[in-house]
């Protein structure tokens, strides 16, 4: 009976999310059709759907997992620059753009989740604030290795050189990636709708690992790891798999975000990016999907909402902040939710007897 009760509270949080993802996409689309929606908002719908993302996969480490990463910025910018070298060199082989875009995404996702295998597979084998400086420092690694990196493409394919342009492009190349100035001239193929489909997908594959046996293994290693080694299981498996899954949704949304924008630079994927994150998935709730969906929309548009008293915004969106910090740590929330619990269990006792 306890089993049956788990299996459907867990249905029902699986549900509420893609319900959350199929009204926020109903509600956007409706304002757009009525002409509701400003172009600065209208701009920020495709990094909002990136951030959701990001939040997803990072609560896959940091609230299933158990683990602090803070290099997580870090991933979305491999998958970005390698969804952009993928994009730029399929130009003329795929015209269709989203099939380009999608194309990008895979790549960009292996890319990702190698990077978080040669991450993953030392650093997590330290704990706490250890862990936490190590993928603190290869966020930072990744971002001055794309300072220094030089990608260019002709009809010889493509070149790459660190530190110095070191090759000399045919006729008709053209620099994709150039050092410090990063990269400019994007053709911008992201769009809403692709955004909410990567969405989809994202909640697709977490849900199911959660819910798998492999997902009840990474959360007996999260709650003792210890006990978790006793029964047999592979606990170093099990961490490398929540980290190099989140490591790879990171890539897909950092793909999805860089082709939004017709110039990208390493900067926009430094450690205030990952802290960004990692704000999301606090103030949802450790281990909350949905919740990090609500609070990574909402936290992105904030700023822009709140744009119309502008000397006051970041206060503002400061006391928002440890507001709902403050709400999501209490016991208010525990006890609203279980009191609707309550009412739940007493409505259906009511249905029995009668």
């Amino acid at each position: 009976m306890q089993n049956k009760k788990k299996w459907l509270a867990d249905r029902r949080n699986s549900l509420a999310c893609y319900i959350i993802v199929a009204v926020f996409f109903v509600i956007v689309q409706s304002m757009m059709g009525a002409g509701l929606l400003t172009s600065s908002f209208k701009g920020q719908l495709v990094p909002i759907c990136a951030y959701i993302v990001m939040a997803i996969s990072l609560n896959l480490t940091v609230g299933i997992l158990g683990e602090l990463s803070l290099g997580h910025a870090g991933f979305m910018s491999v998958g970005a620059f390698a969804g952009i070298i993928v994009t730029n060199s399929l130009t003329d082989l795929v015209p269709l753009a989203p099939l380009r875009l999608a194309i990008a995404m895979v790549v960009a996702a292996i890319c990702a989740a190698i990077a978080g295998v040669i991450v993953g597979v030392p650093v997590l084998r330290l704990k706490g604030d250890y862990l936490a400086i190590v993928t603190l420092a290869f966020g930072e690694i990744i971002k001055n290795l794309v300072n220094v990196l030089y990608v260019g493409r002709d009809a010889n394919g493509l070149h790459f050189s660190l530190l110095q342009q070191g090759f000399q492009l045919g006729d008709g190349g053209k620099m994709i990636i150039n050092g410090p100035m990063g990269v400019s001239g994007i053709r911008k193929i992201s769009t809403f709708g692709t955004g909410v489909v990567l969405i989809v997908i994202t909640l697709f594959i977490v849900l199911n690992l959660i819910n798998s046996r492999a997902g009840r293994a990474i959360m007996a290693v999260r709650d003792n790891q210890i006990a978790a080694d006793s029964i047999g299981i592979a606990t170093t498996h099990y961490k490398l798999l929540a980290f190099v899954v989140s490591a790879a949704l990171a890539g897909m949304a950092g793909t999805l975000y860089a082709m939004n924008y017709s110039t990208v630079v390493a900067s926009k994927f430094d450690f205030n990016t990952s802290i960004l994150v990692l704000v999301f998935v606090v103030l949802g709730g450790l281990g909350n999907i949905w919740g990090s969906i609500i609070a990574a929309a909402l936290l992105t548009v904030l700023p822009e909402l709140l744009r119309a008293v502008n000397d006051y915004r970041m206060l503002i969106y400061a006391i928002l902040l440890i507001a709902m910090m403050l709400f999501n740590n209490s016991g208010l929330k525990q006890r609203v939710f279980a009191g609707r619990a309550a009412k739940r269990a007493e409505q259906a006792q009511k249905k029995e007897g009668a």
